[in-house]
């Protein structure tokens, strides 16, 4: 069984990447008995679809800049290569 400390972080492992049959397996398990890895699995979930949404409308909000096209290309292309993640 897990503990509460190796659930967080496969949910945390899960934002990035998919997890295995066992681990999806004991997390669902331990999700199924804990109430606070439930929560913390929902705040984890709620976060990351507010920063894709504070993403795009970054997006927008630079579209509506004044930069060129090029400029935001390169931008973008910038921000990619120094670890961030294109949606």
């Amino acid at each position: 069984m897990l503990t509460c400390k190796d659930a967080s972080h496969l949910i945390s492992e899960s934002q990035e990447r998919p997890l295995g049959f066992w681990e999806r397996w004991g997390l669902k398990m331990h999700l199924w008995m804990c109430v606070s890895c439930r929560r913390f699995e929902r705040q984890m979930t709620l976060m990351r679809q507010a920063l894709r949404m504070l993403g795009k409308r970054a997006e927008v909000d630079a579209d509506s800049s004044g930069f060129p096209p090029e400029a935001r290309e390169r931008i973008r292309k910038a921000l990619a290569e120094r670890g961030g993640h294109e949606d």
